[in-house]
């Protein structure tokens, strides 16, 4: 098959499994019914609250966003292929995969800036409002946005260079680089190594920021003198931490490898955490379980 006569690809999804199909297609129903009303519920939350407008929740609007982005360039067309429409064009599938790197790159982003966030809170208390001030929110908002953006952009442009000839049918459940580099009968090298490279910067970096964040944390916190405050702070944390370690793992896990290597059953697993799962259980884990935010959620639906 000539590359440039390629107008469509066929997503094979989760097909091997058709005795599972009714129970798999009810499930990412749910999640993403799940991720989108509790990210636009905490979205609306914070923003009717005055009470909540602090860079913390600031930045958390911004992952409600990327969430809303991540879920709805994934699922809705996952949720069509297991009714019958698996094939996606071209340019909806390099549609796809530019809308989905650029909300990974962000989310990754948007881990550190709340990490650094809750550092200064906790280890430089007296210097918060000068260092968390909205110029600075805006503008650590406006990198995160722009660097994603950048990662997302140059991918795809080296993606959009290659010829696709050895087959048109993607053994996964989305376009994603992996996969799509499987197809083309063209050297994939740059594309590797970019992949890589970003891989290294956004997951690999960014963690590292964020566990050395959090050993600050935890050293200001075990000075803490009473036992029920060290016991709640830990308790936030070990919350964030499990769910930023999840998600850095299974993208570190996909991108940080050859295409070479590329796995069918799983790649899919380990991509349906970071694509389906991590945005559905962010609102519970980082708002929804706080009491400022019940207490605003509250407010609010007695108003309604």
């Amino acid at each position: 098959m000539n590359g440039t006569l390629v107008t469509e690809f066929l997503i094979l999804g989760f097909s091997e499994m058709p005795h599972l199909q009714v129970p798999l297609f009810l499930s990412f129903l749910c999640l993403y019914t799940a991720a989108i009303s509790g990210n636009l519920l905490i979205m609306v939350t914070i923003s009717a609250s005055p009470a909540l407008h602090t860079p913390m929740y600031f930045f958390l609007v911004n992952l409600a966003v990327v969430d809303i982005l991540c879920t709805s360039t994934i699922l809705p067309k996952l949720l069509d292929s297991m009714v019958g429409g698996r094939s996606i064009s071209y340019g909806g599938c390099m549609a796809q995969l530019y809308f989905f790197t650029w909300s990974l790159g962000a989310e990754l982003l948007l881990f550190s800036a709340m990490a650094y966030d809750r550092f200064v809170a906790i280890c430089c208390p007296l210097h918060y409002s000068a260092w968390m001030g909205p110029r600075v929110c805006a503008f650590l908002a406006g990198i995160v946005w722009a660097i994603s953006f950048t990662n997302t952009s140059v991918n795809t442009s080296l993606m959009l260079r290659l010829p696709f000839c050895s087959s048109n049918v993607i053994e996964h459940f989305f376009c994603e680089i992996p996969p799509l580099l499987k197809l083309s009968c063209a050297p994939t090298q740059l594309n590797e190594v970019m992949a890589f490279a970003a891989d290294v910067f956004l997951a690999v970096g960014n963690f590292s920021v964020i566990i050395l964040s959090y050993g600050f944390i935890v050293a200001s916190i075990l000075r803490i003198r009473s036992a029920e405050g060290k016991r709640r702070a830990f308790s936030t944390c070990s919350a964030h931490l499990i769910v930023v370690t999840m998600y850095y793992s299974t993208v570190i896990y996909t991108y940080i490898r050859p295409a070479s290597s590329y796995s069918l059953n799983k790649d899919k697993v380990v991509s349906v955490i970071y694509t389906s799962v991590a945005p559905t259980l962010n609102p519970l884990i980082y708002t929804l379980r706080n009491k400022d935010v019940k207490a605003a959620l509250r407010k609010l639906l007695s108003c309604c």
